[in-house]
């Protein structure tokens, strides 16, 4: 039986909080692609060489909405890394059978928000908090 697109994006960031190597190398297609506002289409092995060791670092994913249309799907989640440091992302997923394609990511903030409530706070140059 064939997962879902949303069942394999969630899949994926299990496997982060897992570290579980493993099951995030049989998720992603061998033409999978990943992009951020600091990564263009790294190919698979860039991929798992790159952001991979993040996993190290990363404690929950908690969903906070997610969606699926066929062979995409969109959570957006807050996330706990090492330290305490909380943020909020939202991540596209593509998929092809039972195979990721695709991730794209989309920074959020932090969390608490840097910025007052109703106020607004500098950018800091690199497209992100």
């Amino acid at each position: 039986m064939t997962k879902s697109t949303l069942d394999l994006a969630r899949a994926r960031l299990k496997a982060y909080v897992d570290k579980d190597r493993t099951a995030i190398e049989a998720l992603l297609a061998d033409d999978y692609h990943f992009s951020s506002p600091i990564d263009n289409e790294l190919d698979r092995a860039t991929y798992l060489r790159r952001c991979w060791p993040n996993s190290e670092k990363t404690n929950s994913f908690d969903e906070v909405i997610a969606t699926e249309d066929g062979s995409r799907a969109v959570i957006v989640y807050e996330a706990a890394a090492a330290g305490g440091h909380r943020f909020r992302n939202c991540e596209v997923t593509t998929a092809r059978g039972d195979k990721i394609v695709r991730v794209e990511v989309y920074f959020g903030w932090d969390m608490p928000h840097k910025a007052p409530k109703g106020g607004s706070v500098e950018n800091d140059g690199e497209g992100h908090a």
